[in-house]
């Protein structure tokens, strides 16, 4: 038996989240299905983090237990092969040590969420980005941010459906800077924590759009943080801003 780990890009336009779901398609789904292809084994697929619906991955990894004897490059090409037309491509397969896990050897995890402040209708980037018309204060933002690193009490920035076991978790970064993007200015929301909550980092980005257009002061992101009540959320964000950008390991 030989682990492998993969490490692959996905758009999540498509799929229920990356894992498998009863009531649509999964990324795991696919992955699975197309390692069955290849291999003729019936693998599950670990990975480093999860995804809800319509939520993309730059660089997710999961890893799997195979018998086949099979050189990283022959699985990786092969899987490539049997997941089209499945927007997921593995750029990266290699074996690890059998006590190497995706999700528990893994000390750090960071996302992205791209905003496109414009008026006009998003023709290319639709399901990439969340648009946002009006102009955002982006430096109130990112102040408004700080407050936010460290250890604290997420539960304001948890979903109801959240299965962790404590909302305490350690923010390491948060910053919010506008870029020039290909189509319009964007607005980067860098995130980094070694685990997150469910919907945390979209909890989070939508109680800081509020505060770039004016609706909140920059003081209302402390006080919901404060509160531990998810009533006191102001606005969730739309999965498909959102994107897995790296998983870290020792």
């Amino acid at each position: 038996m030989t682990r492998y780990a993969l490490t692959y890009e996905f758009d999540g336009t498509p799929f229920q989240g990356l894992q498998r779901q009863k009531h649509g398609p999964s990324v795991q789904q696919a992955m699975e299905e197309a390692l069955f292809k290849v291999t003729g084994e019936q693998v599950t697929m670990h990975s480093s983090g999860r995804t809800d619906a319509g939520v993309h991955a730059i660089a997710m990894v999961s890893h799997v237990d195979i018998e086949k004897d099979l050189t990283p490059f022959r699985l990786m090409e092969a899987v490539n092969a049997h997941l089209r037309p499945n927007p997921i491509g593995v750029n990266h397969c290699e074996i690890v040590d059998d006590d190497w896990h995706s999700r528990f050897s893994c000390i750090g995890r960071r996302y992205l969420y791209r905003i496109v402040n414009r008026r006009a209708p998003l023709a290319l980037a639709k399901n990439r980005v969340w648009q946002v018309a009006p102009e955002l204060d982006v430096d109130a933002m990112h102040r408004a941010a700080q407050s936010l690193i460290g250890l604290h009490d997420f539960t304001t920035f948890r979903s109801t459906m959240c299965q962790a076991k404590d909302p305490v978790k350690t923010l390491d970064r948060l910053d919010v800077e506008q870029v020039d993007g290909l189509f319009g200015p964007e607005i980067h929301c860098r995130v980094a924590a070694r685990s997150f909550l469910h919907h945390q980092v979209r909890s989070m980005v939508g109680c800081l759009r509020l505060v770039g257009q004016g609706t909140w002061r920059e003081e209302q992101i402390a006080e919901a943080l404060e509160a531990r009540d998810r009533q006191a959320l102001g606005l969730n964000a739309p999965p498909y801003g959102l994107y897995f950008v790296e998983a870290i390991y020792p």
